[in-house]
């Protein structure tokens, strides 16, 4: 089984030495937002190419049988924005065989919705 945590802080600082002895060598990574599959050294270059110095928290891990999930936080390092990433990892031989990956902008709830007046700020 992969830790998932230490991934999390190699994709966030960036470490292209660290990130491809986590997958298998024919391993694919989606993201589902942008309609975009990548090979492993494709994920890798444009995870660590992306401009800008990054940090995050992992919020929630979900271990089932040969399945990972993780919710994390991700924002630059100057706190300018932040995203929120659900991941879902795949595993064979404790590496990642496939990663499933849904990004979102954070942000405030849509206008049409706070003047309903429904809802509350998660704490």
């Amino acid at each position: 089984m992969i830790d998932i945590n230490a991934f999390w802080k190699d994709v966030l600082s960036q470490n292209r030495e660290n990130l491809p002895p986590y997958f298998c060598e024919d391993a694919r990574v989606r993201w589902h937002c942008t309609n975009e599959e990548f090979t492993v050294n494709e994920f890798i270059r444009a995870n660590c190419d992306y401009p800008g110095d990054w940090d995050g928290t992992v919020e929630r891990i979900v271990e089932t049988g040969q399945v990972l999930i993780s919710v994390v936080k991700v924002y630059p390092k100057d706190a300018s924005s932040s995203f929120h990433v659900t991941s879902f990892f795949e595993l064979k031989d404790g590496k990642i065989s496939a990663l499933d990956e849904y990004w979102a902008d954070d942000g405030a709830a849509p206008e049409w919705r706070q003047e309903m007046g429904i809802g509350r700020t998660i704490l």
